[in-house]
């Protein structure tokens, strides 16, 4: 018989990091997950991402047992690998922090297609357009 699924959370972590401080701790103490173990998966199924944003889904069941699925890092997170930046600009529009060639635009929707809600390599390399501009990046025709 399948476990019967309590609620789903959405978190953005640091890989390899997790741990009970706020916002982790609070979160997954509502859901009533036991803490540490989550920390303890979380960060070894992450050792080898260490200094991404990995966004994990962590399904809990009424049980109090929980799964957890890796997502790929945000756009903006690829962005700024792909750039070697720290931030993206405070006044997108007006300074730019850097720029995108369309071969970069297409490796980071190639990359993160798995995760969008699409099927187009078109509508996924809109989506990455559309977060540069919003970081102050710059796009190379």
């Amino acid at each position: 018989m399948a476990k019967k699924v309590k609620t789903t959370l959405k978190l953005n972590l640091m890989a390899g990091a997790a741990n009970p401080a706020p916002p982790v701790g609070p979160i997954l103490g509502q859901a009533g997950i036991n803490i540490m173990d989550f920390c303890n998966k979380y960060n070894d199924m992450t050792k080898d991402r260490r200094g991404e944003t990995v966004p994990a889904v962590v399904t809990v069941y009424e049980d109090k047992s929980f799964d957890i699925e890796l997502r790929l890092a945000p756009v903006s997170a690829m962005i700024k690998k792909t750039l070697n930046l720290k931030k993206g600009s405070g006044e997108a529009g007006s300074s730019s922090v850097g720029s995108l060639t369309a071969q970069q635009i297409e490796e980071i929707a190639k990359e993160k297609m798995g995760d969008l809600n699409t099927t187009s390599l078109e509508s996924a390399k809109r989506t990455v357009i559309g977060t540069a501009r919003s970081m102050g990046v710059e796009i190379k025709e």
